[in-house]
């Protein structure tokens, strides 16, 4: 009996302690709230001050307090850490903000996010900068990354869509309107279709009009043909449908003009310099290009060829430079885009502003795609495994990059959506001659609508 009672006083620990370390390790998500988040909450509170005077981030007392503690006791004048705000628990991690004190700044915190990681024993820290004087810590608690699951509240908007999730498990918007152009790179099986399958999903249910050119025979777009305006399939197509948005663009930017021919009485508010500040019923639709595999639009055999890939890239060129205003958005995908492409395609990328670099081949893919805006983001990139596919790294123009990784959406699903959605699909007339042809989902179980009648002689 006596051994019984010691078994079960030793077991049942060692079975919570051996239950908790396999949940750490399974299933993070679970374990966080119920053990994680507690037990990161009690080393915070214990340690904070000695945390932020082991990283250099506390500063000498005011003087009134200097020498009101001089005055009413004789105890030591320590030096005094960032004022803590509340601490809020979320799903994934928890979060802080912290008053800096006077000759302080945020790269100071910034600087020490790893130390601050160990000493609470979470996955990672990030800081962001709320305003002056004020940052707030970003505590994750786990790998966000190994499983994604989006955030449920997630605001999207007309060209506002969330398309990933970021490695401090907020998510990663894709807003056309503050970047209008990207490039998304990625080597085979990297993620690169997925990201482009979730995009087009969640703007499928927007009223915009999607546009593919997808060169290998369409075997990437064409499962979405239900919700695209306009779709090409091979070069010759392509080099038929860019002329025809160039003078979609143009005819859009005649009509901008018409408004500004300012008449007297028009007031301030209705003069505009792009098509968002046309009145919704003159407002046209905006469009947004997807090109998977670009260099099959540079590639070329024969002088004939090379003729009609100057024209094209031409174009290419004219919708990245002016095609933000007339409402006209460009999602370029593809292995590499280096200069060894041809003439005009270091210019085009310089007019993508975002950009997404999954798993690269080489270091030299990664440097087409980051080099010019995030220098680091290169070693980043490079790091991906290829056991970890969706996982990207995406930059801009401002130098700040993060890692990011798209929810996994089969090919079936995201065709459904886009097939429910057919209806979303807007008009324009001059993509009509190029709307592909979407045949019939048969039902399953159903028979012939006529009986069949036997010949008679």
């Amino acid at each position: 009996m006596t051994d019984l009672v010691t078994l079960a006083e030793l077991g049942g620990p060692l079975a919570a302690i051996g239950g908790a370390a396999y949940a750490r390790h399974a299933y993070p998500a679970a374990y966080w709230p119920t053990v994680g988040l507690p037990v990161s909450v009690v080393r915070l509170l214990a340690s904070y001050t000695s945390t932020m005077d082991a990283c250099g981030l506390t500063v000498a007392p005011p003087r009134w307090r200097t020498l009101a503690i001089k005055a009413t006791t004789r105890r030591e004048v320590r030096p005094v850490p960032p004022r803590r705000g509340l601490i809020r628990p979320t799903l994934t991690g928890l979060r802080i903000r912290l008053r800096l004190a006077p000759g302080q700044e945020p790269a100071d915190v910034a600087a020490s996010a790893e130390r601050l990681r160990h000493a609470w024993g979470v996955h990672a820290v990030y800081v962001r900068d709320i305003k002056p004087g004020v940052v707030e810590l970003r505590l994750v608690g786990f790998d966000v990354l190994r499983k994604v699951r989006m955030p449920r509240r997630t605001v999207g908007d007309l060209l506002r869509v969330p398309v990933a999730l970021r490695e401090d498990a907020t998510a990663f918007v894709r807003d056309y309107r503050a970047v209008p152009h990207e490039l998304v790179l990625g080597a085979t099986l990297s993620g690169k279709s997925m990201y482009l399958r979730n995009l087009l999903t969640k703007l499928a249910a927007q009223p915009v009009a999607l546009v593919g050119i997808d060169c290998k025979r369409g075997v990437e777009l064409a499962p979405f043909a239900a919700r695209l305006s306009a779709l090409a399939t091979d070069s010759d197509q392509a080099a038929e449908l860019l002329p025809v948005l160039v003078k979609e663009m143009e005819d859009r930017y005649d009509l901008i003009k018409v408004r500004q021919g300012i008449a007297p009485g028009t007031p301030d508010e209705e003069i505009t310099s792009d098509i968002w500040g046309l009145p919704e019923k003159e407002r046209p639709v905006p469009i947004v290009l997807f090109v998977d595999e670009v260099a099959e639009l540079f590639l070329v055999a024969t002088r004939k060829e090379e003729e009609r890939r100057d024209e094209m890239v031409t174009q290419l060129i004219r919708l990245a430079q002016l095609g933000r205003a007339a409402g006209i958005y460009l999602e370029i995908c593809g292995q590499r885009f280096g200069a060894e492409l041809g003439k005009g395609a270091t210019m085009l990328r310089a007019q993508l502003t975002s950009r997404v670099c999954h798993r690269v081949n080489d270091e030299a893919s990664a440097k087409m795609a980051l080099g010019d805006i995030a220098p680091e983001a290169v070693y980043a990139a490079c790091a991906i495994a290829a056991e970890l596919p969706g996982l990207a790294v995406v930059g801009d123009a401002s130098g700040g990059w993060s890692r990011i990784r798209t929810p996994y959406l089969s090919l079936a699903d995201a065709a459904a959506t886009c097939r429910a959605m057919a209806h979303l699909a807007p008009d324009v007339p001059a993509l009509t001659p190029f709307r592909p042809y979407v045949p019939p989902v048969p039902v399953e179980g159903s028979g012939p609508l006529v009986a069949p009648q036997p010949a008679t002689e």
